[in-house]
């Protein structure tokens, strides 16, 4: 039932994914030739609204879905482990293999719950805290979607140091795609869900 579940979700946010992966590869031809510098200050303005979403919908979806009482501590845990936990997968982890396979020469992963914990953590935070209060799916998974398809493209573009060769935008592409699509889903609405149990 799960698993169906499951391929029943991604099968559903395949083509959103690809919409948010090809407005990547859009973005990342007018920035080709964006400084390091530039391309890790807008990492470190998407990644932490990337964060901020996906805490709202991993809370929101446990909270919608459970049964029984609501346990407070159980939302924070999991709002925030599938919110940091995969945003970090998605943002930094997956876009660092595709720099490591092109043999790009800045490659580092940028781990924000600590290389900027102070701006990171309180925004997981606060997107558990507006779930619990004002729980909604529908549009945070959206955003999400795109801020991590764009935080994801920016820890890309810090690592190029140079400008892209044309056989490195499908690549990437690919790199977006799955990036995005396996995580969020896991994170948006998997992971809480592991969490419930069915209604009847």
């Amino acid at each position: 039932m799960m698993f169906r579940k499951i391929l029943e979700e991604l099968k559903e946010h395949a083509p959103f994914t690809i919409f948010g992966a090809l407005t990547g590869i859009v973005i990342m031809f007018f920035f080709k030739r964006i400084p390091n510098q530039a391309a890790y200050n807008i990492f470190y303005t998407l990644h932490p609204m990337h964060v901020l979403l996906s805490a709202m919908v991993t809370a929101s979806m446990f909270k919608l879905n459970r049964t029984g009482g609501l346990r407070i501590w159980m939302l924070v845990v999991i709002g925030y482990v599938g919110s940091i936990g995969i945003a970090t997968l998605s943002d930094s982890v997956i876009p660092y293999l595709a720099e490591t396979m092109l043999g790009m020469p800045d490659r580092h992963i940028h781990l924000g719950f600590i290389e900027k914990w102070y701006l990171v953590n309180p925004l997981a935070f606060l997107g558990i805290a507006i779930a619990f209060f004002k729980p909604s799916t529908k549009f945070p998974h959206a955003g999400h979607v795109l801020l991590s398809t764009w935080a994801s493209l920016f820890h890309i573009l810090m690592a190029k140091g140079g400008c892209l060769a044309w056989y490195c935008y499908p690549v990437i592409f690919i790199f977006l795609f799955v990036a995005v699509w396996l995580p969020c889903c896991l994170s948006d609405i998997i992971f809480p869900l592991l969490f419930t149990k069915p209604k009847n």
